[in-house]
């Protein structure tokens, strides 16, 4: 800036710094934001912008009324957690969870009940299939997928079997069937016993079958659970087990080891963070997720949380973008991070 221009804009920031003072806003985010070189802007309650809302409070655009939301299962400590924090700072935006009228919930689900006009918006642990994408313009809709957190696929296994880690391909081998005993993967001579979830069963599963095996159909080793609450006892109950589920569900837990994957051999990155707390110190103590190696990139099977509204100007989808920006925001990002996730931003 030159020197003519700095003069000339001098008194012009004094103004605005009374101004403020006066409102009782002060002059502490005016200097802020002068010294971060952000844009100043305004809406009609004089609620500050910087280009990303901070607050729950500073979302503008949320609409006031009872919306459906439903969906993926591992959304459930978002629900839990964060979303009573969001309903406290507006709390006539009010939210109300709904299960499938037939079959399980899931990433799947949530977005056939959108599409039927039973949810409002739904929650996604995958990203929006060609499929879904073309039943909604047969109905003349169109779906947007917004990404709000970082999530990962941790691996289970018994914590007596002993067994450093896995590479990405060799979970891939056990779970087609072409690995069946862990001596075979470096471990003792003990039969693997895979367990999973449905493939119908919600969002997790559809990912692991699409992404990380590339579509190929689950060996007929594999043992079918009801839910992770039960593959996790499976685990826990049988020494050559092993399960997948969403990182959070996976790497606090007690009775399990959450298994350090590699891209390559002996390049294994762990879902917690180090040091790695032995079973017998749980509860007083528990893992924590390894949040820099999601954000990073490093921990090889990542991917990312969406909500999923419809691209319209009804009230409902205007509900799903003001979710999803107040997530967004720092202090939802904060609260997603404390549910055992990781950041977006």
């Amino acid at each position: 800036m030159s020197q003519g221009k700095s003069h000339s804009l001098l008194p012009l920031l004094l103004s605005l710094f009374a101004t403020l003072g006066l409102l009782g806003i002060g002059g502490v985010l005016v200097l802020r934001l002068l010294n971060s070189g952000q844009t100043i802007s305004f809406n009609g309650s004089l609620n500050p912008s910087t280009g990303g809302q901070s607050t729950f409070r500073q979302v503008k655009d949320v609409p006031s009324g009872l919306f459906n939301y439903g969906g993926s299962t591992t959304w459930a400590p978002i629900r839990r957690d964060v979303d009573p924090l969001l309903q406290a700072a507006w709390p006539n935006f009010q939210l109300r969870y709904v299960d499938p009228p037939a079959g399980t919930p899931g990433s799947g689900s949530g977005i056939r009940m959108l599409l039927n006009n039973q949810l409002a918006f739904s929650q996604s642990s995958r990203p929006l299939k060609e499929e879904e994408l073309a039943k909604a313009q047969a109905q003349g809709l169109k779906l947007q997928a917004i990404p709000v957190a970082i999530d990962g696929l941790a691996i289970a296994v018994n914590p007596r079997l002993g067994i450093p880690g896995l590479t990405v391909q060799q979970v891939v081998d056990i779970y087609t069937g072409k690995v069946t005993n862990w001596q075979q993967v470096g471990g003792p001579n003990v039969k693997i016993t895979p367990f999973s979830r449905r493939p119908e069963d919600g969002g997790t599963v559809e990912y692991f079958i699409q992404e990380v095996l590339g579509k190929q159909p689950f060996g007929r080793n594999v043992v079918m659970v009801r839910d992770t609450t039960d593959g996790l006892r499976r685990v826990a109950a049988t020494l050559g087990g092993i399960y997948y589920a969403s990182a959070p569900e996976i790497v606090g837990q007690c009775r399990i080891h959450p298994l350090p994957l590699g891209r390559q051999a002996n390049e294994y990155v762990p879902p917690y963070q180090d040091p790695y707390v032995p079973p017998e110190q749980c509860p007083q103590q528990r893992n924590q997720l390894n949040h820099r190696a999601f954000q990073e990139g490093t921990y090889p099977i990542t991917r990312r949380l969406f909500v999923i509204t419809k691209e319209d100007n009804s009230l409902d989808a205007q509900a799903g973008r003001a979710y999803a920006a107040l997530l967004l925001t720092d202090q939802g990002q904060a609260a997603i991070e404390k549910a055992g996730f990781v950041r977006l931003r």
